[in-house]
């Protein structure tokens, strides 16, 4: 069975090309690497919700959008090799200070699917 790493993070409206520029040069070297797929989605329907929601968990201000994003590997031991190339590639390198978005707020880990269509 796979393994996936799930994402969630609010991007500054203003700062919405910078973040899909970024995506549009991860995915293909997450790709490269070694994962089998790649998606980034931009919140089309995310409501802040009364208790728990998708911009809460990332505290997502007025002027933000929720990006919710997804890499899918052949297994956790294969999601482990990936990820290490992945963050020693040097087309990666960059100062957190400079991302188009609040790294400190995004939401991340890895998942062991339980059921596959």
């Amino acid at each position: 069975m796979s393994y996936v790493d799930g994402f969630v993070l609010a991007v500054p409206k203003a700062n919405l090309d910078d973040y899909k520029r970024l995506a549009n040069l991860a995915g293909p070297i997450w790709m490269e690497h070694g994962a089998l797929g790649y998606v980034e989605c931009i919140g089309d329907d995310v409501p802040y919700g009364e208790v728990t929601s998708f911009p809460r968990a990332v505290q997502a201000k007025d002027d933000e959008i929720v990006v919710f994003a997804w890499a899918v590997y052949e297994s956790r031991e294969s999601r482990d090799a990936v990820m290490a190339k992945v963050m020693a590639d040097p087309r990666l390198k960059a100062d957190w200070a400079d991302m188009p978005f609040d790294g400190k707020r995004m939401i991340f880990g890895g998942f062991k699917p339980f059921i596959e269509l």
